[in-house]
């Protein structure tokens, strides 16, 4: 490695040990570095915000919490992390719910060892790491009209109600879903409806974004 290339840090988040081992042997390159494994979604996000790693790939089928309830927690407490899925589910349903939820990127288990290599060095930089099929998806859902709606951005913040603020300003601050409704009062099922509203009030795709918004809102 030349001395001005730069390292990836890698968090590898999977439940079965001979894909854990065949994905870090796939990865295997003087610039990607795998910094730490884990078997169980409960497990990696603390590991994860010890760790700070550039990207964490994530299977979606874990035992107890799921991939996607990991990239939901994760997503806005580590925004500088890009989430990305690495699954062999390209269901649609899948796909949507991940990147709603703060997900960077979508891959798919069966791409070749150099095309997942070549998507983590595009994560990176800045890419999107996701099979041009599923990008058109993707695409084809904002073009029909499911992006944010009119009157999105810093004002929206106006229209949240007492409740919904309050869970934003929790979420924005690192807490998880049962943190916040712990806090509250409430139930976790209810944080994430609230969570869900404000979502759609603010015209942002995910957590990440919602959180953004509020950090910059001055």
């Amino acid at each position: 490695m030349s001395p001005t290339a730069v390292m990836t840090r890698i968090l590898l988040v999977e439940d079965h040990a001979l894909v854990r081992s065949a994905v870090r042997q796939a990865i295997s390159a003087k610039d990607i570095e795998v910094v730490g494994e884990s078997a169980t979604g409960e497990d990696a996000i603390p590991m994860a915000l010890e760790l700070k790693p550039d990207i964490i790939l994530i299977d979606i089928d874990l035992p107890g919490m799921s991939g996607i309830d990991v990239v939901r927690e994760l997503a806005p407490r580590l925004p500088e992390t890009k989430l990305v899925m690495l699954t062999v589910s390209s269901a649609r349903r899948d796909l949507f719910d991940a990147i709603r939820q703060g997900a960077s990127g979508y891959l798919t288990k069966d791409m070749t060892p150099e095309a997942l290599v070549r998507s983590i060095r595009g994560a990176r930089e800045g890419d999107l790491p996701m099979p041009r099929r599923l990008a058109a998806e993707v695409i084809g859902e904002l073009a029909r009209g499911r992006a944010a709606p009119a009157g999105a951005g810093a004002h929206g913040l106006e229209r949240l109600t007492g409740r919904e603020a309050e869970v934003l300003r929790m979420i924005s601050n690192g807490m998880t879903d049962r943190e916040a409704a712990d806090a509250l009062g409430i139930s976790v099922r209810t944080v994430e409806t609230h969570v869900s509203n404000l979502l759609h009030k603010l015209g942002v795709r995910n957590r990440a974004e919602a959180s953004r918004l509020y950090r910059e809102r001055d």
